[in-house]
């Protein structure tokens, strides 16, 4: 059989899909809606954070001896594993007293963790150790400590998580204490003269 020929069809117009269409108008209601929104973000006020009194450009004067820090669920287990007195690991770091400060996040976390963590809870228990109370939803001690050193900037974070070492980082005036080798170490902070370089 051979190949049966076709002729071309001569002024066909492609199909196209009427603006009165559903799939269209979804389209125009979605760009009206981006407009709004874009005259309600140029009209709104913008809210800018006050600056903090107890910062002078990047230094915080709130910070002096003796030094309250926050510490963290990792930093204490971290410390009895390289059977450091924390404390006393502290006071050489800075070269002054210091309390350690522990939120009921870091303590409900510790909790949570098991008998494995025992002597880290016990440690944590400590009369020596300064609780404080917080008003978290849950149980997430990262975000909690965050939260307290961004209201009040007197404390020095000591941890050896390296994302909330990132997430202190961004906050202007809060040093953050970790242990490098056997002993702890404070960045951003050029009082430490204890502090290996």
């Amino acid at each position: 059989m051979g190949k049966s020929k076709t002729t071309r069809k001569f002024a066909v117009t492609k199909k196209i899909i009427s603006p009165k269409d559903t799939r269209v108008q979804s389209n125009l209601i979605k760009a009206q809606q981006h407009q709004a929104q874009v005259v309600e973000q140029r009209t709104k006020p913008r809210h800018v954070e006050q600056a903090n009194s107890a910062l002078f450009f990047q230094y915080n004067t709130q910070l002096g001896p003796p030094y309250h820090v926050l510490v963290d669920t990792n930093f204490i287990n971290f410390s009895i594993r390289k059977k450091l007195d924390m404390i006393r690991s502290m006071m050489d770091c800075l070269l002054a007293k210091c309390t350690p400060c522990i939120t009921d996040c870091v303590m409900g976390e510790l909790e949570k963790l098991g008998g494995k963590y025992k002597i880290a809870l016990r440690l944590a228990k400590d009369p020596r150790f300064e609780r404080i109370p917080c008003q978290c939803k849950g149980c997430y001690a990262d975000d909690c400590l965050v939260k307290m050193v961004q209201q009040w900037k007197c404390f020095i974070v000591a941890t050896c998580d390296k994302e909330l070492r990132g997430r202190v980082r961004k906050i202007p005036g809060v040093p953050c204490m970790y242990i490098s080798g056997y002993k702890y170490t404070v960045e951003r902070m050029p009082e430490a003269f204890g502090a290996p370089p």
